[in-house]
């Protein structure tokens, strides 16, 4: 697995690295061995109670259409990274047990991933409320990154959005094959769009 460790506007040893390197590698010898890579990054926090300690982000791509990610705080950096990893952990201990539960049962074969575009539609820097969008005068950055479109549950659907910590998945319902939405609501909850 391939680890890129950085700081913003934090340092980073040699002995962080190790650690990291050695942490990660523990966690995804033990639940998920063929993870691709992993990027983890460390900032400083400014604001609120925690200001002066260390926040730790980890974004692992764990597989074909798979990502997850923790997150963790402490009064130094090795403590940030120790909750992040538990983090990670915890969610591929649940991944790992949904898999195993949803083998068990049997489940027909899955086809391939569709591929789908998704469009981000950013307002300016500094900007303090999107402008209208009216033609040339107010041109949209848009990326256009492609993505796959799986062929899940609305169970799976779930879980690989707790997993990625993403605030939205688009997919296919296995069910029936209509393209649904489920998403995280601002209270916590997730959402489900089947417009079928």
């Amino acid at each position: 697995m391939h680890i890129t460790v950085a700081g913003k506007q934090v340092a980073t040893s040699d002995a962080l690295r190790a650690h990291v390197e050695e942490g990660l590698g523990a966690i995804t010898a033990k639940y998920f061995d063929h993870a691709l890579e992993a990027r983890v990054t460390f900032h400083k926090e400014s604001k609120g109670s925690n200001g002066g300690h260390f926040a730790c982000d980890i974004n692992i791509h764990a597989g074909r259409g798979l990502t997850m990610r923790g997150e963790g705080h402490g009064p130094d950096a090795h403590r940030a990274f120790d909750e992040a990893a538990e983090h990670v952990a915890k969610r591929l201990r649940r991944y790992r047990r949904r898999v195993n539960e949803h083998a068990r049962g049997k489940a027909p074969e899955r086809e391939a991933a569709e591929l789908a575009r998704q469009y981000v539609v950013r307002e300016p820097e500094g900007a303090e409320e999107a402008p209208a969008i009216t033609g040339a005068e107010h041109p949209a950055v848009v990326a256009e990154p492609a993505a796959e479109l799986h062929l899940l549950s609305v169970g799976e659907a779930t879980m690989r959005l707790d997993l990625s910590d993403a605030p939205v998945l688009v997919f296919r319902n296995a069910a029936n094959r209509s393209i649904n939405v489920v998403y995280r609501r601002k209270d916590g909850h997730i959402g489900w769009i089947d417009p079928g």
